[in-house]
């Protein structure tokens, strides 16, 4: 472990030295210097391999903890890895089943289709016809995709995060920034880790999502077979289609954009608001659009799970950005764990004034990012902790639109939304245990307009 240590000292000492000039060497502008640091960090996580490479997604992911630079230079983390040679994969898949590929499946192609750092992905067929746990059953001969998790990664992966965390450690003992709480950052990143080295947590969320949307013909995910899965071995149904960033190819070939944007940003406010568990790492890799029209959800490591109580006050929250009501944003906000402290709320609420009253694009469509990364951003700058999934369920829902307007660059999330909040915000109103709650505030107000 020391030798490891001094290897991640050493790579990034070397990297930030590397970007000195870059930096001006300290005299360049505030931006310019974080910008190059930024690339530094993003370019030593890469050289140190998959613990840091997971790392620096999952600091993509939280603006309310980091700079716009670092967040900006992280989303362009390359989880591409030089592919295993197909002994080494194959000799995970002797050990979990003691058999050869080819005793189970009909072919397998020792040529990978994809290589991260957890993970390499390898082609099969199905050798005999199978009923999944919901949906039609795939019949003998049906592309497969098998997902092996790369022979010592769960093991240095944690041994690098055990490293990392004894750092954080030192950082938050330095009290760096009241901002940045490292330790809090590195337990959330184990305890996803370790769902990812688990592939059947990812192969039962794909049967649940399937599950959810049995009813929804446009939405799908790769129906999983079990009897060839294992912690180590995910095999499931090998999904074909165009990317985000093969949208051309997509339309010319017939694809209906602008309705697969408008289904898809729906589907994911069903999973938010409906069902409260919902993909949270979309991105060109992880969702295809097909050639009959339907949205692709691939690879659900990482997922995101909401309470009835919490999806009421998600709810709450998306209300007030319809109406711009920064009052009622902070109040929910508060009831998922986002406690402003007294000194602050009124300098927040300004702040979410401006967010809110800011959100309109030049084409009368709102802008959820600029309000929802917006508001983690605020929180930050004023020292309010976040709860991890506020910030995730945030960034997932700008992704989103993201998505939705890679697709159909007019589409307004906030109007997708609408109907949910609207009908759930209902649904609440009448439900008689939250009436009986409201009666002694509502005798209170009536008894105050007599004595007024």
């Amino acid at each position: 472990m020391a030798s490891r240590r001094l290897t991640i000292a050493g790579t990034v000492a070397k990297r930030l030295v590397a970007a000195l000039p870059a930096a001006g060497f300290g005299l360049a502008t505030a931006h310019r210097r974080r910008a190059a640091f930024a690339r530094a960090w993003r370019l030593a996580f890469e050289d140190l391999g998959p613990a840091f490479i997971k790392l620096g997604q999952l600091i993509s992911v939280r603006p309310d903890e980091f700079s716009d630079e670092l967040v900006a230079e992280m989303q362009s983390m390359q989880d591409a890895v030089p592919p295993l040679p197909a002994e080494a994969i194959r000799a995970v898949i002797r050990e979990e089943f003691a058999r050869e590929p080819e005793e189970l499946w009909a072919t397998f192609d020792d040529t990978p289709v994809a290589s991260a750092s957890i993970a390499q992905v390898h082609r099969a067929t199905l050798a005999r016809a199978y009923k999944p746990v919901w949906g039609a059953e795939l019949p003998a001969g049906t592309a497969l995709a098998i997902k092996v998790v790369r022979p010592g990664a769960a093991d240095s992966i944690r041994a690098d995060v055990a490293i990392a965390r004894s750092l954080a450690e030192r950082v938050a003992r330095m009290r760096v920034s009241r901002r940045f709480d490292p330790v809090a950052l590195l337990d959330e990143f184990a305890a996803t880790v370790d769902r990812e080295l688990d592939l059947r947590q990812e192969g039962r969320f794909a049967d649940r999502f399937t599950f959810d949307f049995r009813d929804d013909p446009k939405v799908v995910a790769p129906r999983i077979v079990w009897p060839t899965s294992t912690a180590r071995v995910l095999t499931m149904e090998f999904m074909t289609g165009w990317r985000l960033n093969q949208l051309d190819e997509a339309r010319a070939g017939g694809v209906d954009c602008y309705a697969l944007a408008v289904h898809g940003a729906t589907a994911f406010m069903r999973q938010v608001f409906v069902y409260g568990r919902y993909h949270a790492d979309l991105h060109p890799a992880n969702l295809f659009v097909t050639p009959d029209n339907t949205i692709a959800y691939l690879d659900f490591g990482i997922v995101g799970f909401l309470t009835p109580e919490e999806r009421m006050n998600i709810t709450q929250v998306m209300a007030a950005l319809v109406y711009r009501d920064p009052e009622r944003a902070l109040t929910y906000s508060a009831n998922l764990g986002v406690h402003v402290p007294a000194e602050k709320i009124a300098t927040v609420r300004e702040g979410l004034g401006e967010l809110l009253s800011g959100t309109f694009r030049p084409d009368g469509t709102r802008d959820f990012a600029h309000f929802g990364l917006g508001f983690l951003k605020l929180l930050g700058e004023n020292n309010v902790q976040i709860p991890s999934g506020y910030g995730l369920l945030i960034k997932s829902l700008a992704t989103v639109e993201g998505v939705a307007r890679a697709l159909y660059p007019q589409i307004d999330i906030v109007e997708t939304a609408k109907p949910f909040t609207t009908r759930i915000l209902g649904q609440a109103m009448g439900d008689p245990a939250r009436l009986y709650e409201r009666i002694p505030a509502a005798i209170r107000a009536a008894l105050r307009e007599l004595v007024a």
